[in-house]
């Protein structure tokens, strides 16, 4: 029976847990929690998370931060299966909790940790071997992460919704042409008034998803500012310097996307109006 299960231990004490699971102790307490929205966390996100990872494990190792490479390696694996959807099912944790993502967070570098772990031949849980928080969390904190990849997940979703209205667009621009000389009576007040062309109603829709478009570059534009490296409060503290300044252009390279560092840090830690102002743009 006790092959079946594994022991973790915290600071609060130790819980069992399958052998074969693939997340650990705070997981498993997450769980317990906060049974608030019964819903999982979005895909999108999960995705973006290991993507966010990915940037940090590629640059504390460009940065000589891990003498094996073999652990090196086995964690970017792990980041990359997350990135491209495999992982998914094993970040359980609700979507609405406490603690401004943490949950989330070590959801994900446990089983980033436990990935790696399984790649590398080893039982699940030796975290003497890959550690959920030092290793895969190394310079990095649930206040930078999590925001980052929750901007990364919005972006890519704003990406689908543009090329939706890119091709609702175009469809009223070919209506444009093939009713261009089709008169019909226009309507005021709900009433008719005066002629125009079918064409010509076709072409002001089309011209207002411009303005949809623009809406949705400038929704893009707000995200694209992000506090990766800041960890806890902005300052960057347990960071090295080169790792701080290093890991947006990591992301931007993996990502393609024009990420910048935001000038003041701790400002954008401790401030999420950005995610306010695109709902409001989105809704407009």
């Amino acid at each position: 029976m006790s092959e079946m299960y594994r022991t973790e231990r915290d600071l609060l004490g130790e819980a069992r847990l399958p052998t074969e699971c693939m997340h650990g102790i705070h997981t498993a307490r997450a769980v317990e929690n906060f049974p608030l929205a019964g819903r999982a966390v979005h895909p999108a996100l999960i995705s973006a998370y290991g993507t966010v990872k990915l940037a940090c494990a590629l640059t504390n190792r460009a940065l000589g931060m891990w003498d094996n490479e073999a652990k090196a390696s086995a964690i970017e694996q792990a980041c990359k299966e997350m990135a491209a959807g495999t992982l998914t099912a094993y970040v359980i944790v609700d979507c609405l909790q406490g603690g401004a993502g943490t949950s989330t967070n070590m959801n994900v570098n446990e089983v980033l940790a436990n990935r790696a772990l399984e790649i590398l031949g080893e039982p699940k849980g030796t975290y003497e071997r890959v550690s959920p928080l030092d290793d895969v969390n190394l310079h990095q904190s649930t206040n930078d992460t999590y925001p980052t990849a929750l901007r990364l997940a919005a972006i890519r979703l704003l990406h689908e919704l543009e090329a939706q209205v890119v091709a609702l667009q175009e469809a009223f621009q070919a209506k444009e042409k093939e009713f261009a000389h089709v008169v019909k009576v226009g309507r005021t007040e709900l009433q008719d008034a005066v002629l125009i062309t079918l064409g010509r109603e076709m072409a002001a829709y089309a011209e207002a998803f411009t303005r949809d478009r623009w809406r949705i570059y400038k929704c893009e534009e707000r995200m694209r500012v992000v506090n990766l490296g800041g960890t806890a409060i902005g300052t960057g503290i347990a960071a090295p310097r080169q790792f701080i300044f290093r890991v947006v252009d990591t992301l931007r390279d993996l990502t393609g996307i024009g990420f910048s560092r935001a000038e003041n840090m701790v400002e954008a830690t401790q401030n999420a109006d950005v995610f306010v102002e695109v709902s409001g743009i989105l809704k407009a």
